[in-house]
């Protein structure tokens, strides 16, 4: 249990004692909106309701009831709250006592108690391009698995891959349409989305051109002809594309679905729901009818025959939960879909699944010029994002370090670029529109990755030139206010990681570390720490040293590489 855990649990433990067991819990305890008020604070309404007192009396009954000891200074009642302040000496001890012995692991909990949980993300359609509205599936789903982690889950990072879906067919029937004898480019994973956007448009105005993607499709479906030859080659220019992509993310997989893996399994299982009655037919075609439920309808086979996103969706659950044993499934798929896996979640309930099941939506991405379609090919892709962060990362590097050589100048720029396109992808809750905007990204003050990794440097370079700091520490000489400040942060960061994986949230760590970042950087600028005397110097370092600590486990925990130096 970690010391500002510990303060909560005693003062619960006391109340409860007593005025009976639950009366309180660690949750009611709050954080005042200054500090002036105190560190802690207990609204008692809740504790009033019970007693059938006011709660003005209950904040004097509370001040009565929790002495002042140990790491809890005073206690005051203002009104209706009870308010703690706390020893910020011995806080300090405590808190910086963890980080150093628990260094990376310091924050981590053991909530998840192991349970298994499948997180799906990226599920890219081969056939197209990967661009920055894929981005922020991939950052979204790669945070909350190291988020997941810390909080004690085994985290299984799954993509499932859709390879098999009608844009496949209308892809290639526009490469042997238009570019039958033409020298394809060297990235040809990349070239097949271009070939996509020129499908949808020339398919507009072309019925013959329709008719013959679906026989296509058949073709593929049934694994036979050139058709499926030339699917079997263009599937594998999409799948190592997004090998490099991934590489260059830094994300891992465990496994990989593909839709065409499944899709036989899939029809064998909706061919029993069929007999079983919780699916029927309809007009030729095959639905799930869940109007009762509020629902709607959710179209499984076309009346051509033709298989929707469902069939293998189904299989692909079983898969899931027979092959992994996993306790919950989390997919992670933007807002549109929303109806989508109710649906599919409600079927999977009738078939008997119990276990837990999570959309994770995400609202869009928009550039500055507007909302992006792959059909249309108004997009950007990761490709061309990456490139022109990297060009600007490093020519800001280039001009703060002439002296260093191009190797390092570009390794720099690459940890820059990365960092940026990551951390505006998830500095911000799932259920906000992002509109993306490369100056703002790479900018080294505000909200932004390069903030925190200049912050990091800063820090990491004054520690290095002091030298090694002394392991005994007289943690009583910090008693400035923005030390206690910051040492009152540093003791949040443990509940911030469990919020963080509650939620599913991991822009509550990218807004913990802009917080203690800001707070450090006043401190740094105000405070005198190499300057300071020897004693205050080292208990100064200590403080420090644990605040980059804190960052580069809070930035491991998104995905963004720190910096020595930029």
């Amino acid at each position: 249990m970690y010391t500002l855990e510990k303060v909560k649990n005693e003062i619960v433990e006391k109340l409860n004692k007593k005025f009976g067991e639950k009366s309180v819990q660690v949750s009611d305890i709050v954080y005042p909106p200054d500090v002036i008020i105190g560190d802690l604070s207990l609204p008692c309404f809740g504790l009033s309701k019970k007693l059938s007192k006011a709660p003005a009396e209950v904040a004097c009954m509370v001040v009565s009831t929790v002495k002042p000891e140990g790491l809890i200074k005073g206690i005051k009642a203002v009104g209706p709250y009870a308010n703690f302040t706390l020893n910020k000496q011995e806080l300090a001890k405590g808190a910086i006592s963890e980080i150093n012995k628990q260094g990376g692991k310091y924050g981590s909990n053991k909530i998840g108690r192991s349970k298994r949980v499948m997180l799906e993300f990226s599920n890219g359609n081969t056939h197209k391009e990967l661009h920055v509205g894929h981005l922020r599936n991939i950052c979204l789903g790669d945070s909350l698995t190291k988020i997941l982690e810390a909080n004690g889950f085994e985290s299984i990072p799954v993509s499932y891959i859709n390879d098999f879906g009608i844009h496949v067919a209308k892809t290639i029937w526009a490469l042997q349409e238009f570019y039958k004898d033409e020298q394809l480019p060297e990235n040809r994973g990349c070239f097949l989305g271009k070939i996509y956007v020129r499908a949808c448009q020339e398919l507009e105005k072309d019925s013959a051109g329709k008719a013959t993607v679906n026989f296509i499709m058949k073709k593929i479906e049934e694994r036979r002809g050139g058709e499926y030859k030339l699917w079997q080659e263009t599937r594998k220019w999409s799948i190592e594309q997004f090998d490099k992509i991934y590489k260059d993310l830094g994300v891992d997989f465990q496994y990989t679905f593909y839709e065409n893996e499944v899709i036989d399994k899939g029809k064998k299982v909706s061919a029993k729901l069929l007999k079983s009655g919780i699916l029927e037919k309809s007009d030729g075609a095959v639905i799930a009818n869940l109007e009762k439920y509020n629902l709607g309808v959710l179209v499984f086979f076309r009346s051509d025959g033709t298989a929707t996103y469902p069939v293998a969706d189904l299989a692909l659950a079983e898969e899931k939960f027979k092959k992994f044993k996993i306790d919950k499934s989390i997919y992670i798929v933007d807002v549109r879909q929303a109806l989508y896996f109710k649906q599919l979640f409600k079927i999977l309930e009738l078939m008997g699944y119990k276990k837990e099941m999570i959309h994770l939506g995400y609202e869009f991405l928009k550039l500055p010029t507007g909302m992006m379609s792959s059909r249309t090919g108004q997009v950007i892709t990761f490709e061309e994002l990456r490139d022109q962060i990297f060009a600007k990362a490093q020519e800001e590097t280039k001009a703060r370090h002439q002296e260093w050589d191009e190797e390092k100048i570009n390794e720099v720029a690459r940890i820059l670029a990365l960092g940026a396109m990551k951390f505006e992808m998830i500095k911000v809750g799932a259920d906000q529109v992002i509109t993306f905007d490369i100056e703002q990204a790479l900018s080294f003050s505000g909200f932004t990755a390069a903030y925190l990794q200049y912050t990091y440097a800063r820090l990491d370079s004054i520690i290095r030139k002091a030298g090694e700091i002394k392991n005994k520490v007289e943690y009583s000489l910090l008693t400035e206010n923005k030390e206690n400040e910051i040492v009152m942060m540093l003791a949040k960061f443990p509940e911030t990681i469990m919020r963080a994986g509650k939620e599913y949230n991991p822009s509550e760590i990218a807004k913990y570390l802009f917080e203690l970042a800001q707070m450090t950087n006043d401190y740094y600028h105000q405070i005198p720490v190499m300057k300071a005397e020897e004693d205050i110097k080292q208990a100064r370092l200590s403080l420090i040293s644990s605040v980059n600590q804190v960052i580069e486990s809070g930035l491991e925990m998104l995905g963004v590489e720190i910096l020595k130096e930029m």
